[in-house]
């Protein structure tokens, strides 16, 4: 759209931002490049990260279930005879049962036992995290978890062993604390075979990047003679 007087086909200047009284003038911020911001990141890395908690979804649905149950039936219950109607018989031999035993009757102490256990078991659940085939990795940027699986990293110190002249296979146990390698080597010297799997392997811990990196054990011996 031209203005009385514009020549057809000309463009109109867009309005700019005048800053202060002067005559300088900025174009508009560009919005993108104001909604970026850093990525928060750890100076030194969180090499205490904690361990991963689970969810422990069946054992609080399998506690649920048992809850509701025994409420609703013991509710019914309670109703039926509020109504007028004889109690089940089941809530008659326990009261029955309850008052007639004593406290050091055998079948008290063993159900007071399996409840303790219960009990025990249940409290345990709650008060440990769990997962502990997940290794936390250390944390470089502050809103970032990662983990490693046990059996990955087990698998990545194998393949390095195996490189190492004079390996003929590796067993690798992996924990929360401990790494056992166990490697069978058919030439070379058995310690030059082991000084090379320990520069090997602390390396390669290393390189899995993990909160609290294991203790590495290093066995090598020559396989078993046939015959």
């Amino acid at each position: 759209m031209t203005e009385p007087g514009e020549p057809t086909g000309s463009t109109r200047r867009m309005p700019t931002v005048e800053q202060g009284d002067g005559d300088a003038r900025t174009p508009l911020p560009d919005a993108s490049a104001a909604a970026r911001e850093p990525v928060p990141t750890l100076d030194q890395g969180d090499s205490g990260a904690g361990r991963f908690w689970s969810a422990r979804r069946v054992p609080a649905a399998l506690l649920a279930l048992v809850l509701l149950g025994a409420a609703g039936l013991l509710l019914y219950d309670i109703a039926a005879v509020r109504a007028d109607h004889p109690a089940m018989q089941w809530r008659r031999s326990l009261a029955d049962g309850l008052a007639e035993r004593h406290l050091d009757d055998v079948v008290v102490l063993i159900g007071a036992g399996g409840a303790a256990l219960i009990g025990l078991w249940l409290i345990l659940l709650a008060l440990t995290p769990g997962l502990r085939d997940l290794l936390p990795m250390r944390r470089d940027r502050a809103d970032v978890r990662a983990g490693l699986d046990r059996t990955a990293a087990a698998l990545v110190l194998r393949d390095r062993a195996v490189e190492v002249s004079g390996v003929q296979s590796v067993r690798v146990g992996m924990g929360r604390r401990k790494a056992k390698v166990r490697a069978l080597s058919h030439f070379r010297e058995l310690d030059d075979v082991r000084t090379d799997l320990d520069s090997v392997l602390e390396k390669a811990v290393r390189e899995l990047g993990l909160a609290k990196p294991p203790a590495l054990s290093v066995e090598v011996h020559r396989p078993a003679k046939k015959g």
